[in-house]
């Protein structure tokens, strides 16, 4: 709840054939995939006509059929993930690329340094999407980051990276649409934080 506006704005701005990998709040997201919202229920009440039959849950939606990799339980694990899915579209030689989403907590992960960096020297096909509502599960940017301007991450592996306004979903297509005409072009990866919120005395650019 929310956070609406940005997987409307990139669903609107990628084309099917892209990858979505995310992690577990991703109903919304599974939603604007197209999965259909009464499997999306009944994978939430564990039933076995749910997307994953009952046994993903809340967190570990799945659907192959439509480039969805999850829905993830552990906190930047589907940071590396879609940085493989990434390299596995530059090794078949396709124009596809994959959004990885993960919130600010995970921004913190050790796995996010390791996949930008692998991302930027292979120039693999990946939008790094980080939706910052501002306290991660519940606990502030403030207390849990010495860089607060969560994009300026990328800038330390020269990774092109700005801000949007998560609550616009106009602005949101515009950003990602400029994010993956650059990745198509094979200039490899990009970085946007998406903010729900705003920062004391910060704007969003």
């Amino acid at each position: 709840i929310g956070q609406e506006a940005v997987a409307a704005g990139i669903e609107s701005a990628i084309t099917s054939d892209d990858a979505i990998v995310t992690a577990y709040r991703q109903h919304g997201t599974a939603l604007g995939r197209g999965i259909p919202a009464n499997e999306c229920m009944a994978e939430l009440m564990g039933k076995e006509t749910g997307i994953v039959k009952g046994k993903g849950g809340s967190m570990h939606f799945f659907d192959k059929s439509r480039r969805y990799f999850g829905g993830n339980g552990i906190v930047g694990a589907q940071i590396p993930i879609g940085t493989g899915i990434a390299f596995a579209e530059k090794y078949r030689g396709t124009n596809n690329l994959c959004v990885t989403m993960f919130g600010d907590g995970a921004a913190r992960q050790g796995a996010l340094h390791e996949s930008f960096n692998m991302a930027m020297t292979w120039k693999l096909p990946v939008l790094y999407i980080c939706e910052n509502n501002g306290y991660a599960m519940g606990t502030s940017v403030e207390r849990t980051s010495n860089v607060m301007e969560l994009y300026k991450l990328g800038y330390a592996y020269d990774m092109p990276s700005e801000t949007v306004d998560g609550m616009n979903p106009e602005s949101v297509h515009e950003a990602v649409s400029n994010a993956a005409a650059h990745i198509r072009e094979g200039k490899g990866p990009y970085y946007l934080e998406i903010r729900t919120y705003r920062y004391k005395g910060h704007s969003v650019s």
